[in-house]
């Protein structure tokens, strides 16, 4: 992650840049900062996830969707890139021809932790997301073979970890039977 520019933007405006490549942008404080591409690890990881979200969304019949690296709104001038968000089909529907990037609390945000984002997955977006009252925020640490569920309670984040066969205890998706090494068996 390399800060881009100088130049500080608004939020109306990041949602307009392009500056003509495929890099991937957030925004942190009015800059723009790039991201790098994941690893094969990563996306098969979200891959993976996703589809059992999906899963678990269309057996359930819930109006809801499972989104990949999309964005959502933290701040004032503030935006991240989520690798996996469940959200309100109604919500994108009323937003389906502006910027992805979603500007409600979604009920889920799932990040899968780099070497180069662990500090700013496990600290800055845990603020980022308590602040915008996320229900359930999510990190799958492939490096560590765990998977910290945080659930919001009451301003601030319950920890709940699970490594190996433990199956994860989700309230967005109580019935989700997956274990860290069902999903980090690729």
């Amino acid at each position: 992650m390399v800060a881009t520019s100088t130049n500080r933007y608004s939020f109306e405006a990041y949602c307009q840049y392009d500056d003509g490549t495929d890099t991937r942008y957030e925004l942190e404080d009015g800059n723009l900062v790039a991201m790098t591409p994941p690893t094969f690890r990563h996306i098969l990881l979200a891959e993976k996830l996703g589809d059992r979200l999906k899963q678990e969304i269309t057996r359930l019949n819930l109006p809801l969707y499972c989104l990949r690296e999309t964005g959502l709104r933290v701040g004032y001038a503030k935006s991240r890139i989520a690798d996996l968000m469940v959200v309100d089909q109604q919500k994108v529907a009323a937003a389906v021809d502006q910027a992805g990037i979603y500007q409600s609390t979604p009920n889920l945000v799932v990040e899968i932790v780099s070497p180069e984002s662990v500090i700013r997955d496990y600290r800055y977006k845990r603020s980022e997301y308590a602040a915008i009252t996320v229900p359930e925020y999510w990190l799958i640490d492939p490096s560590a073979e765990k998977i910290t569920i945080l659930t919001f309670n009451e301003g601030l984040y319950d920890e709940r970890i699970f490594t190996q066969e433990e199956k994860l205890v989700s309230q967005q998706f109580p019935e989700l039977t997956l274990t860290p090494q069902d999903l980090f068996a690729l």
